[in-house]
């Protein structure tokens, strides 16, 4: 019986010797791999240029704000001047000197306001001219006019008022001073014959104090004072010719000046200061308008009264009425009381009808026509109304009295739509 050979059923065992092994070769470095063309840095570069890049989004473009000049510059940096850095480090030494400039530059800015307030003077009544004819520009461009032709005409007819003022005031004056230079010689002939001067001129030693007063300090004063009244009227023209150059180019450039002002606000409040800013300007402008309406009226009335009773110089009464009746409050009355004046010094019934006459005008103007007038204006109470004017005259003169109105007006609104609402909620 055969035996069962365990190492038969054992794949790995293997009956009989195992083979010899032959030596193998000794295996020899392979050369190093040449790049592929497709791996050198040249086709690297044009594979990588002809791979789809990732599409780059340009940077969001600042969209102006509703009413700002797409002209303007833009708010946020461009970014070709390079990246802004780091905020400086804070320390004790750059705070004191941050705070000595500081000083230092308000100190400078109130010596510069101090040397150009004349000029700041005369460029706030042009300002304030300008927002007063803007009005007039802008309805004659709703009836087509263009722009630049709009500011010339309004321009125009500004220029034509002045020199009718000046046509209407100059030749009264020069007419009266030389009447009174021809009148010299014979008030001083009836001064001598007058007894009772002459007892004067001899108790008190005039002729002889004249004669030491006549003295070359004397005349150089008298020269001083001449050429003073010069300078005063050069100077007059001067300024007047300088407001209405910025009154045209204001007029020009009004709705540029007002987007760049509200563009300096910050954007999360400038819908509100553009609305409050823009309900100024109109308030403003319609009060200007309508006083310089009322000002004509009373200035054509007071021509045709004149005509009537035979006052002297009638145009000219006519324009000192209108331009004193453009400062509030006190203005009608002090014209009133000049032509009452004049019509007293003419003959005592004519002085008597002239001070009616305006008693009867002021009430008209103060109960009718002012309110129909000035219902689109301004309201500001008469007592802040005539603080107003008092100070502004205090100020500014004339001119502070003419825009003392419309400032308060404006305050008015801040303070109601403002600092009144943000008080309620604290």
């Amino acid at each position: 019986m055969p035996q069962h050979d365990p190492a038969g059923d054992d794949p790995d065992v293997t009956a009989g010797p195992p083979p010899a092994q032959t030596p193998q070769p000794a295996q020899t470095p392979e050369p190093a791999e040449t790049p592929h063309p497709a791996e050198t840095p040249q086709a690297a570069q044009a594979q990588r240029a002809a791979s789809p890049q990732p599409v780059q989004t340009p940077p969001p473009v600042p969209v102006p704000a509703p009413g700002i000049d797409p002209d303007e510059p833009p708010a946020v940096p461009s970014g070709k001047f390079g990246t802004p850095g780091r905020p400086l480090r804070r320390s004790s030494f750059l705070i004191g000197f941050t705070g000595a400039l500081g000083v230092l530059l308000a100190y400078t800015l109130y010596l510069g306001i101090r040397n150009a307030g004349g000029i700041l003077v005369l460029v706030v009544i042009a300002l304030f001219l300008a927002v007063g004819l803007n009005p007039a520009v802008v309805r004659l461009g709703r009836w087509g006019v263009p722009h630049g032709l709009a500011v010339a005409a309004v321009a125009l007819t500004v220029v034509l008022l002045l020199c009718g003022g000046v046509v209407a005031l100059v030749p009264p004056i020069v007419t009266q001073s030389g009447q009174f230079i021809d009148q010299i010689p014979s008030l001083l002939d009836e001064l001598r014959r007058n007894p009772t001067v002459n007892d004067l001129v001899e108790r008190y030693d005039v002729v002889e104090r004249v004669q030491n007063a006549a003295n070359a300090q004397t005349v150089g004063r008298a020269l001083g004072g001449v050429l003073g009244g010069a300078q005063l009227i050069f100077g007059t023209v001067f300024r007047t010719l300088t407001v209405l150059v910025l009154t045209i180019y204001f007029l020009a450039y009004f709705d540029r000046l007002r987007s760049l002002g509200y563009s300096l606000v910050p954007r999360s409040r400038r819908e509100r200061v553009q609305l409050i800013g823009d309900e100024i300007l109109a308030k403003v402008g319609s009060y200007m308008v309508g006083a310089l309406s009322i000002a004509v009226l009373a200035g054509a009335t007071t021509f045709v009264f004149a005509l009537i009773v035979d006052l002297p110089y009638p145009f000219a009464l006519a324009v000192v009425v209108a331009v004193t009746d453009l400062i509030p409050q006190i203005g009608a009355t002090l014209g009133a009381v000049i032509v009452s004046l004049v019509g007293f010094a003419a003959d005592l019934p004519t002085g008597i009808a002239c001070a009616v006459f305006f008693l009867i005008y002021q009430q008209v103007e103060n109960y009718l026509i002012y309110p129909k007038v000035m219902r689109r204006s301004v309201e500001v109470n008469e007592v802040a109304a005539l603080l107003a004017a008092l100070l502004g005259v205090s100020l500014l003169g004339v001119v502070g009295a003419l825009i003392a109105i419309p400032t308060v007006a404006a305050l008015q609104l801040i303070l109601r739509e403002v600092v009144l609402p943000r008080q309620q909620r604290r």
